[in-house]
């Protein structure tokens, strides 16, 4: 997803890769740049093969993040993006295990990444929505955007959908692990002893967690084509970024 303006000092003068170029700043414009596109053993690109190759870019970033996320531990061994207990409930966590509930924190825990681990795989059809959806505008904004630019566009695009798609699943994943029982253990058992009252709208804590760390994964997919060669899966790709 990324960065491919190409700059020409003259008509003579050679043409950047595009791996070269997204080190750089431009402030060449749209018009110009799809007057004229080169790139690496693939010679001209046309405008139409440039936003191709944004697209297919945004698949591959997309896809690998879904299959990460959507199994057992995609979430929970990842330290990254591991959810954790809400801000409410970590500020007791040490109490809750002093007064032996370690057990229930813990199974709480994992309970809320098998939440998010059963959500994730509802992301790919809402992606390749938006992907499909992207005009030359858009991947020119991309182009002369930030580095996490296609993330970002993503993310705009589509965190209404995800977020209404992943939240029944969130609901009833928590409820076939019986996570929102343990929620209820831990806390009636700690108001009783403080005499305090903590309230966490346990599903929506997920599923925000949830959005946060799949677009933290695809903005290291992105990161990870805009860098590497070995991560252009196609002659297309291969094309457009310039590999060598």
């Amino acid at each position: 997803a990324i960065c491919l303006l190409v700059m020409m000092k003259g008509m003579t003068a050679e043409a950047q890769t595009v791996g070269d170029l997204f080190k750089k700043k431009s402030d060449t414009t749209a018009a110009s740049v799809m007057s004229i596109l080169k790139g690496g053993k693939g010679g001209s690109l046309t405008s139409a093969e440039v936003v191709a190759g944004l697209k297919e870019a945004l698949e591959v970033g997309t896809t690998k993040s879904v299959s990460k996320l959507n199994k057992a531990d995609g979430y929970f061994a990842n330290a990254a993006i591991k959810i954790l207990l809400p801000p409410e409930a970590q500020k007791v966590e040490k109490t809750l295990r002093s007064i032996g509930l370690g057990k229930q924190v813990d199974q709480a825990i994992m309970a809320m990444n098998r939440a998010a681990e059963d959500a994730a795989g509802k992301a790919t059809p809402i992606f390749v929505q938006a992907i499909k959806g992207m005009t030359i505008e858009d991947a020119f904004g991309i182009l002369r955007g930030k580095e996490n630019a296609a993330t970002n566009y993503l993310q705009s695009k589509t965190i209404d959908s995800l977020t209404a798609a992943f939240r029944p699943v969130v609901d009833a994943s928590l409820q076939k692990v019986d996570a929102t029982k343990y929620w209820e253990a831990i806390f009636s058992r700690y108001n009783q002893i403080t005499g305090t009252t903590v309230e966490t709208d346990l599903g929506k804590y997920v599923t925000e967690k949830a959005l946060g760390g799949m677009f933290n994964q695809l903005a290291i997919e992105e990161a990870a084509i805009r860098k590497d060669p070995i991560n252009r899966t196609s002659d297309l790709l291969k094309k457009v970024f310039g590999s060598k």
